[in-house]
């Protein structure tokens, strides 16, 4: 898909306070430039969901959200299957949503209400009773918990190149200091620009990225030490430690809940 398009809700559904969708991506998928005249709540429900939102990139994993404000010009490419439901705020109503995009943290609240929506087959709320709880779940999201971006790209000429070929490639091994030759600068050079661009160190943002992907790995039923493996640990025990410091609990765990 090409070019810059514009859907307008209410053609579609006059008067709603919401609507929502739910849609299955295959792997190597790509949504082109668009932008709508409601707010957008992208809930991840499995795999890791990419989007750019304003020249900024944007990373969630199964359990977040991502926030697309009204009229803000979104695109998507992903490399990996993944499926989400998204939450389509009318603008009357997202007064209180955060002005830029980012990373929500939905909790149990708004996880309850989408569910209960998508069960009852309640895309559109309809009845006195669904419109007092959608009111509720746009409450709630308003208020949930934000994180600017959960992994951080950057258009720097020495690190774009280097994280394009992480994200193709978690496992890659490669040292920040044979980074820096293959891109012709110096260790420390990298090092600073990573702190500047990504507000973190370039092993902590191997470590999320490694994390996210760990995350699509287990959905999809491998077992841990397959999933170490393909995401570059050597052995489980390593990245059930590393997944247990990011997630606070165990990738079996994860997977169960």
């Amino acid at each position: 898909m090409a070019g810059t398009q514009c859907v307008t809700s209410t053609q579609s559904y006059p008067d709603s306070i919401l609507f929502f969708r739910c849609e299955n991506v295959n792997s190597n998928t790509e949504f082109g430039p668009h932008l709508h005249d409601w707010g957008q709540v992208i809930c991840v429900k499995s795999g890791v969901f990419a989007l750019n939102i304003g020249g900024q990139r944007f990373l969630a994993p199964s359990g977040f959200a991502i926030w697309i404000p009204v009229g803000m010009e979104h695109s998507s490419y992903n490399r990996k299957p993944t499926r989400f439901r998204s939450i389509n705020i009318d603008a009357r109503f997202c007064g209180l949503m955060p002005l830029e995009p980012c990373v929500l943290n939905m909790d149990a609240v708004c996880s309850a209400i989408v569910e209960s929506c998508f069960e009852r087959d309640v895309m559109v709320p309809q009845t006195p009773a669904d419109r007092r709880l959608c009111r509720v779940l746009i409450d709630q999201l308003s208020v949930a918990p934000v994180q600017h971006t959960y992994l951080p790209g950057s258009d720097d000429k020495f690190l774009a190149p280097i994280l394009q070929a992480l994200e193709a490639n978690p496992s890659d091994n490669t040292s920040l200091a044979d980074w820096a030759k293959r891109v012709y600068t110096t260790e420390r050079t990298l090092a600073r620009r990573c702190s500047q661009e990504l507000g973190m160190s370039f092993g902590e943002w191997r470590q999320r990225l490694r994390f996210l992907y760990g995350i699509s790995l287990l959905e999809q039923g491998k077992t841990v030490q397959d999933v170490a493996l393909e995401v570059g640990y050597s052995s489980a025990s390593a990245f059930i430690s590393m997944f247990q410091h990011i997630a606070g609990t165990t990738p079996e765990r994860y997977r169960r809940g």
